[in-house]
């Protein structure tokens, strides 16, 4: 047998044109001239790239955001005026630009690691001979030959032989299909048993396996997160009114207040920036940066980072039977004698059939599953053995007194199978597959069975459970998280393994060849938990059912045939056991195929958005506060009091350095509301104080003749107040990590008022200063207690009146 070097697409990098097509003996199949006569025309079997991002499309997608246009404009209207001092908003963007880059490369070079078609190398038939060549080297109309292990490397159809071939990983049915001549073999499927010839129909981008690949690289990219798509709404609305209110405050204060150009453009863009939370951008994309990380310890890839948001509010879970709820092997499960095997006259039942396994060689599942079952053996010595094919369904072994044979109940029993039915269906109703083990006192010849079989026992086999299935589970159903089993099994045997795996309401399936309408297929998803019979086009179709009833789906796949369920999903997850396609179409990918590890998930995603909507409305006391203040000043004809380096000061000690450590606290409680809402609600209250104290100050100061600086200094200790004020409510209820986070950030703020007073435009205060400033602290606390008060009791007053509308 020869090898052949491997050729690249560079070598025939040409557009496909017609070609005579071949049938060719199987025993001689191509000669070199038609092969490079197909390799020139187009027709090798190259790969086609898998459905993935290029990081040039990564870079350009995560620099050029509205979010980075706001900032840049300020940043050059900063820089016109020379106020370069003002420029430290930059770094935090930057780092929030760079943090998703380098997150989504990681991710890209993992995934680039995992092969869709792992089947490398082929054997061929070529001027009569065989040789061993690297799939890519193939061409159409190739004799490829076929055997026990193999991966199916390009559309086939088989021209001599016979093989089983395993489709679970396109069609989602874990069952062996018998392939002979005349039956076509899919890329992607692995052949179990036998051996065959066959001639490849279709390769590179016209096999099936690529078509699905390339659909789901034309797909769109999944809608952000709720929490992220909030943020972005939220930015391009302040984004929009900063435009009229920036317009018009630089008028007012070089026009109307004759300040100069550079002040006017730095007292807008103080006011600007302001309004914008940019660091609350930062802080969920690097707590989310974080997360990403300890999930990869887990062994857990995170495609898209905003993904933990998104599993983390899943309402349905809808998952597969094979990969899933059970292992991808096969487990003997019990052996069952029969009503003629005589336990005292016969040598005991299990070592028989140890003795049978153990002259059998190893060449497909099954058999593996019987050697590591069947270890005690009576010591018998075979004569003879008959290997199994999928003509005669049966495998036999010849010893010194009698025969044995072990295959499927209908070709060994034959006419004494309905004398047995009964038993046989009822263990196949329990979703075992079984075979017959019996004694044959005639000789094996490898033809079909001709004389009587007395069976002795029932083999029972099935995908075993994976251990830790029922805990996972059972902590979904726990969380209020429906699940939905969608798989191309018989639906009867996957209701018992779902059964097996602890899954609610598992006794309610259906089989999915009777759903025919979209209204079939809203109803059952309603009312059935568990799916058989379920094709590619149909997971689908469950998957946008769910969500046009307003649920939150995640989707668990492996298979090209789970492609695009995956693709519609809330959230996509796939094992990386799988296909390369469903893995390059899912969010999350399990790299080590251990759905055991999900609840964790879930509970970093329920950490990372509780504590992030929680820090979330500190950020916006700010927001809130300067977009008010704002309009105030514009109309009131007034300068905005505030600085930005003050600024900054307030925003670093009450806002971001315990916003960031705060978002890494623990937190299991299930997400409820809105994210946006939720942080609105909570900090309007602040805001709203934030601007009436300061407000009040500005008005009185120059009834006292109050400096302009000491007002500005006043106001700044004044937010600080309100921004302990909400701080200490974030944090309780305290603990040490907490009490110490809000006890250092007093601190700090005390130390650089007093050590870099001139950095942060501080200046002492007058006696009327200082007595103003303290009446209006002292007022902050009511003030603050009662807004919140008003904004919750119209929170509950709306929620009534919503829910007697909806009634």
């Amino acid at each position: 047998m020869k090898n052949i070097k491997k050729e690249t697409k560079e070598d025939y990098n040409i557009e496909k044109t017609p070609i005579k097509r071949l049938e060719p003996d199987y025993q001689t199949g191509l000669t070199n001239q038609q092969v490079n006569e197909r390799k020139i025309c187009g027709w090798a079997n190259f790969n086609v790239d898998p459905p993935a991002q290029t990081v040039q499309e990564i870079i350009h997608e995560n620099v050029f955001t509205y979010f980075n246009l706001i900032f840049a404009i300020l940043a050059v209207l900063l820089c016109l005026v020379g106020s370069f001092r003002d420029l430290t908003f930059l770094p935090i963007i930057i780092i929030n630009t760079l943090i998703g880059i380098i997150q989504e490369i990681r991710a890209k070079e993992t995934l680039d690691k995992l092969n869709m078609l792992n089947a490398p190398h082929a054997n061929v038939v070529r001027n009569g001979e065989m040789i061993h060549i690297d799939s890519e080297n193939l061409v159409i109309d190739d004799i490829v030959i076929f055997k026990s292990g193999d991966q199916i490397c390009a559309d086939s159809i088989v021209v001599n032989g016979q093989v089983k071939a395993n489709e679970s990983l396109l069609t989602g049915e874990s069952d062996e299909i018998e392939k002979k001549t005349g039956d076509s073999l899919m890329s992607g499927s692995f052949v179990v048993a036998g051996e065959c010839y066959a001639r490849l129909t279709s390769v590179g981008a016209d096999s099936y396996i690529s078509k699905l690949t390339l659909e789901a690289k034309s797909m769109q990219k999944g809608e952000p997160s709720e929490m992220i798509r909030s943020l972005d709404r939220l930015v391009k609305f302040v984004g929009v009114a900063l435009i009229p209110i920036g317009i018009i405050l630089f008028v007012q204060s070089f026009f109307l207040n004759h300040e100069t150009f550079s002040e006017s453009v730095t007292s807008m863009v103080a006011a600007v920036i302001g309004m914008i939370p940019e660091g609350l951008y930062l802080l969920a994309s690097m707590a989310l940066a974080v997360s990403s990380m300890r999930l990869a310890k887990k062994k857990v890839l995170l495609h898209d980072m905003r993904s933990i948001e998104t599993l983390a509010r899943v309402n349905v879970l809808c998952v597969d039977k094979t990969g899933t709820i059970t292992e991808n092997t096969m487990q003997v499960k019990k052996l069952v004698p029969t009503r003629k095997y005589d336990s005292t006259k016969m040598p005991e039942l299990s070592h028989l059939v140890g003795d049978f396994v153990t002259a059998i060689s190893n060449d497909n599942s099954t058999m593996d599953a019987l050697k590591k079952y069947f270890t005690k053996t009576t010591g018998k010595k075979a004569l003879g053995i008959t290997p199994f094919t999928s003509a005669t369904k049966y495998s036999g072994v010849t010893f010194e007194e009698k025969s044995y044979v072990l295959g499927a109940p209908e070709f060994v029993l034959r006419e004494d199978f309905s004398l047995f039915e009964k038993d046989i269906r009822s263990y196949a109703q329990k979703g075992y597959r079984v075979l017959v083990f019996g004694e044959y006192n005639h000789t094996l010849t490898g033809e079909a069975l001709t004389e009587p079989v007395l069976p002795l026992g029932y083999i029972l086999l099935a995908n075993p459970i994976r251990k830790e299935a029922p805990e996972t589970f059972a902590y979904f159903a726990k969380q209020g998280v429906d699940v939905k089993v969608i798989s191309g099994d018989n639906p009867l045997t996957v209701s018992e393994v779902a059964k097996d795996a602890g899954i609610l309401n598992a006794d309610k399936y259906i089989d999915s060849t009777t759903l025919k309408t979209e209204e079939d297929i809203t109803n059952a998803i309603i009312k059935y938990t568990v799916f058989g019979r379920v094709t590619p086009a149909q997971k689908r179709q469950f998957v946008q059912a769910l969500k046009a009833q307003g649920k939150t789906v995640a989707m668990t796949g492996d298979g090209v045939n789970d492609v695009l369920a995956l693709k519609d999903a809330d959230c996509s997850i796939a094992m990386a056991s799988g296909s390369d396609a469903a893995a390059q179409a899912s969010q999350l990918v399990l790299l080590d195929s251990n759905f055991s590890c999900m609840p964790s998930v879930v509970m970093e995603g329920r950490r990372v958005v509780n504590n992030i909507q929680r820090s979330a409305s500190l950020f916006l006391v700010k927001n809130i506060f300067s977009f008010l203040m704002s309009l105030l000043s514009a109309v009131l004809m007034i300068t905005y009091p505030l600085e930005p380096s003050q600024i900054s000061l307030i925003s670093m000690f009450t806002i971001g350095i315990p916003g960031f450590f705060l978002a890494f606290q623990p937190n299991k409680d299930i997400i409820k509301g809105h994210f946006i809402t939720n942080v609105i609600l909570k900090a309007l209250p602040a805001g709203i104080t934030d601007l009436i104290a300061v407000a009040a100050l500005v008005i009185c100061g120059p009834l006292f003749h109050i400096p302009s600086s000491d007002i500005s200094t006043a106001a700044t200790l004044l937010l600080a107040v309100v921004g302990f004020m909400i701080l200490y409510s974030i944090c309780r209820p305290l603990n040490h990590f907490r009490a110490a986070v809000f006890i250092l950030s007093i601190l700090g703020l005390i130390a650089c008022s007093i050590f870099l007073p001139k950095l942060f435009a501080l200046t002492g205060m007058s006696i009327p200063c200082i007595i103003l400033f303290i009446i209006f602290s002292l007022a902050t606390q009511p003030v603050l207690y009662l807004l919140t008060k008003i904004t919750k009791k119209s929170r509950e007053l709306y929620k009534k009146i919503k829910i007697k509308k909806a009634a």
